[in-house]
């Protein structure tokens, strides 16, 4: 299961970085917003599925470093690469988009290893910070997609652009980029939060089992 995980999550950034960047027009945002989300929502968690447990599991290791942590780093690097001087700078440079895409799945990976991984430091309180820092992380995706997708004008250049062949105008192409933000970001950080609250909820401690079982 963990390597089927994390051989998906690896052919899923192959497919994102090696075949929709290269030959998409990398000015429109919601070409942007669909690599971006396939990153850190659908290649991340996987990728961090099939790590949690191997020695590249670095909760396991460092057991300060919680989700809230990583909830907060991928808040930073989510909302500074979305400031409208840097998606000017990451559409005009390959250097930088470069780095741009490096930053969301080392953000993304941390996040959700550090939720899904290290689990034997302790399990309990590791899900249940799990649990807040992707709820946590989905509400600010929500508040961030709903401003785009809600936007009167364009944050993101002046002309028009094409999202896999469909000719977009700034403000169309910036609500889409928003509203998939809205669908896939914000929706998955709430599932896998509400799944971790869930599993904690219904675990019973060791001592309770022991007394009801006699």
């Amino acid at each position: 299961m963990k390597t089927v995980s994390l051989t998906s999550g690896l052919m899923l950034i192959m497919v994102l970085w090696g075949g929709v960047l290269p030959f998409a027009d990398r000015s429109s945002f919601t070409i942007h917003m669909i690599v971006h989300m396939g990153v850190v929502a659908c290649a991340a968690p996987l990728i961090a599925v099939g790590l949690s447990g191997s020695r590249f599991d670095f909760p396991s290791r460092w057991p300060w470093f919680s989700p809230i942590l990583a909830s907060i780093i991928e808040l930073v690097a989510v909302w500074v690469w979305h400031i409208p001087a840097l998606r000017a700078l990451s559409e005009s440079s390959g250097v930088v988009a470069s780095l741009e895409q490096v930053t969301f799945l080392f953000a993304g990976l941390m996040l959700w290893l550090s939720c899904l991984g290290g689990l034997e430091t302790g399990r309990e309180g590791r899900r249940l910070a799990g649990a807040v820092g992707l709820l946590f992380t989905s509400m600010h995706m929500t508040l961030l997609g709903a401003l785009l997708a809600l936007s009167p004008r364009a944050l993101y250049g002046s002309a028009d652009v094409t999202c896999f062949g469909i000719p977009l105008s700034p403000v169309v192409d910036q609500q889409a980029g928003g509203v998939i933000m809205l669908l896939v970001g914000a929706a998955v950080y709430l599932a896998g939060g509400v799944s971790l609250l869930a599993t904690t909820l219904n675990t019973r401690p060791p001592e309770t089992s022991e007394r009801t079982g006699g």
